[in-house]
């Protein structure tokens, strides 16, 4: 593995590439290249992966600390990573709000990437009841800024319709609080605000296909996802697990990536 940094107009930011074969991008926000290496790994028999950890978060340093993330800064950052790394056309599995970067991606960058698989987007603003959605969302930013870390996710697991939490683990360390703080300080409300522009990720240069969790049934991204999907003409692409199956299940993820980058 290679890693290195990538400086940009207002941010440094930190990547990683494994492997050799055509270039595939895995990105997420506020996940960053900690939670995509076991799959990159793998999939790095076959490919030139290509993982980051998004603006203000990890590795990955703002020149002003408290600047906000948006999926469109994100996205220039990301054809910027592309470009640099020169590995040839590229495809783009984006994952959560990581999705949604690269959705913005293939508004704003036309044909940087020949594919990008959007698994599960929280594009809530294509929703019919999506000032309802906003509310909850700005209801949980202020939960954690009164000093509720808690509250704020269980919060968020309510909005999202996620009945069960993540298994017990350790404390977080200083990293994690501080990526927990930017997410919900300077990412979440871009992200979820974020509005794709439907004709031109369905007739634009790059192919855009909308994955969704076999398990994510009933919840707030199984809507988004089905939204989307149907708003471009077409089906969900389903992917085994749920919302973070590429973290629990990196070889059934892989393997099922793998089959999908080979559709037409």
């Amino acid at each position: 593995m290679q890693y290195d940094t990538l400086r940009v107009s207002d941010a440094t930011i930190y990547y990683e590439l494994r492997g050799h074969g055509p270039l595939l991008v895995l990105v997420g926000a506020p996940m960053g290249t900690r939670f995509f290496a076991p799959v990159a790994d793998l999939l790095a028999a076959d490919h030139t992966v290509l993982t980051t950890d998004p603006r203000g978060i990890g590795a990955s340093v703002l020149d002003t600390a408290e600047s906000d993330s948006t999926p469109e800064a994100r996205a220039d950052d990301l054809a910027r990573l592309i470009a640099h790394v020169d590995a040839g056309p590229a495809a783009v599995f984006g994952s959560s709000g990581g999705a949604v970067t690269a959705l913005a991606l293939a508004q704003r960058h036309p044909g940087v990437a020949h594919t990008v698989i959007a698994h599960e987007p929280p594009v809530t603003a294509i929703l019919p009841d999506r000032e309802e959605r906003n509310a909850a969302v700005e209801d949980i930013i202020a939960t954690y800024e009164s000093g509720d870390p808690a509250g704020a996710w269980k919060k968020f697991m309510i909005n999202a319709n996620i009945h069960e939490g993540p298994p017990p683990g350790p404390e977080p360390d200083a990293q994690q609080l501080a990526d927990e703080r930017f997410w919900f300080r300077h990412e979440m409300r871009g992200t979820t605000h974020f509005a794709p522009d439907i004709s031109i990720l369905r007739d634009g240069a790059t192919r855009v296909r909308v994955a969704l969790g076999v398990d994510s049934a009933g919840q707030l991204l199984d809507r988004t996802s089905h939204t989307l999907a149907e708003l471009l003409g077409q089906e969900t692409v389903p992917f085994p697990g749920g919302h973070i199956a590429f973290v629990m299940d990196p070889p059934g993820f892989a393997a099922r990536l793998r089959e999908v980058l080979l559709m037409q």
